[in-house]
């Protein structure tokens, strides 16, 4: 057939010879693409709210977003009505809600992350060496420094340390921010952290930083219709409690610390890890209303621990700054309200000891530093050999809970001052660039 002039209709039949394959192939992926799952009845059923509407039934549709089989209006319609019935603040919605984002997670390879905490992992007093994690709900409205990111890297000094975050939602900077920011002289690549790598790093380093997006996929789907949202969901309280390390098959997040920016989540939050077999964790909420160990006054703080049975018990009590030998400080003396460039700048100077021993910011890590190490078991110890610098002096003092707070600061200290929380930070570094280069 003669090829038409410029200008000339192309032939009919040749127009649909050339768009068959197309037509053909976006039918196909239609006919693979998962079937829409209708959540009407559910919703009819909670709102108003029903009593025999069930925790199973809520997170299995919550399952279904990360496979986007629910259109935005009903995924809408469901976050909405969780949060005006308060069920996305009910443990048992919580915790099964967390396990189902976890199974939908991006898995990691639990054997040679196993390996990696008997190779590495630092046992001391009743820390068995495992991945640790100290992250906060946010929302508290007062924009203080990057605390609980700064915090899970002094730790990583003496513990393996799985820090999971995200971008910031609610503040200026949040952790993924601030670990972008690091430009001292480069940032770590985080395009390398990925859940097939992950072993790889911690064979180099004791610290990572786990982007919440590379290893929650299906979060994608919710995430559009979360920002038209005006109110937080229960995926704001869900992050917290779904670690990537706490695989379904075989966990490996030994401790964790959790700050929730309400009090009246603390029990929430306790019970929701209890339930998922949690057995070292501390919710911590300061006096406040501040997702932190709070460096101005009281926290309040429910610890989960085995007793003498081997049973995981809910212990309530209040921390204040004394309780780990330190002052107290206002919280506008750490609310910057930086951005994430300035908070580096801040990052850097505390990982370079390069501020006063009695720095407010300094202080308001140090005890949330410590909180971890308590809770960890790390300073059950009565002995200490930490490395150059430690005096192996242990403080056993016990304070609230029956933690040794002040032997926590004594030891967050030692990170600063010993340098080697700057070297695991600068060995993250290496090894994430090294990787993208085919270096490592």
């Amino acid at each position: 057939m003669a090829a038409p002039t410029p200008g000339q209709p192309r032939p009919r039949s040749e127009l649909q010879s050339e768009s068959q394959p197309d037509l053909i192939e976006a039918a196909a992926g239609a006919s693979q693409a998962p079937p829409v799952v209708d959540i009407k009845p559910l919703l009819s059923r909670l709102w108003p709210r029903h009593p025999d509407v069930t925790a199973a039934e809520i997170s299995d549709a919550i399952e279904h977003f990360f496979t986007d089989r629910i259109d935005d209006v009903q995924t809408g319609a469901l976050l909405m009505c969780l949060h005006f019935t308060g069920l996305d603040r009910d443990p048992d919605v919580l915790s099964q809600c967390a396990r189902k984002m976890l199974r939908a997670a991006a898995q990691v390879d639990s054997l040679l992350l196993q390996r990696i905490i008997q190779t590495r992992g630092r046992r001391e007093g009743s820390y068995t060496g495992g991945f640790c994690d100290i992250v906060g709900t946010g929302g508290d409205s007062h924009n203080t420094f990057n605390i609980s990111t700064t915090a899970s890297i002094l730790a990583s000094s003496l513990l393996l340390v799985s820090k999971h975050g995200n971008r910031a939602s609610t503040s200026k900077s949040g952790s993924a921010d601030l670990i972008a920011n690091m430009r001292f002289p480069t940032p770590p690549d985080m395009a390398a952290v990925q859940p097939d790598k992950i072993a790889q790093i911690y064979s180099k380093t004791n610290y990572a930083f786990l982007f919440a997006p590379s290893f929650h996929p299906g979060m994608r789907f919710v995430s559009p219709v979360r920002r038209k949202l005006p109110w937080r969901t229960i995926f704001n309280l869900l992050g917290p409690l779904a670690n990537p390390m706490d695989v379904h098959d075989r966990p490996m997040l030994e401790a964790r610390v959790i700050g929730v920016a309400r009090r009246d989540l603390g029990p929430v939050f306790a019970e929701a890890l209890r339930l998922n077999g949690v057995r070292k964790a501390m919710v911590v909420c300061g006096d406040e209303e501040l997702d932190e160990v709070s460096c101005a006054g009281p926290t309040l703080c429910w610890r989960l621990a085995e007793d003498t049975a081997g049973q995981v018990q809910v212990q309530h009590f209040k921390l204040a700054p004394e309780d780990f030998g330190l002052s107290r400080h206002p919280l506008d003396t750490v609310s910057p309200g930086k951005e994430p460039a300035e908070n580096a700048k801040i990052l850097k100077r505390i990982l370079k000891n390069e501020l006063a021993d009695d720095d407010p910011i300094l202080e308001f890590v140090l005890i949330n530093t410590a909180a971890l190490f308590v809770v960890s078991g790390v300073c059950d110890a009565d002995s200490s050999e930490m490395g150059h610098g430690d005096d192996g002096i242990v403080v056993q003092e016990a304070g609230p809970g029956g933690g040794r707070w002040k032997e926590g600061v004594r030891r967050a200290r030692w990170a600063v001052k010993s340098g080697e929380a700057w070297r695991q930070w600068d060995a993250f570094v290496q090894v994430t660039n090294d990787l993208n280069s085919g270096h490592a």
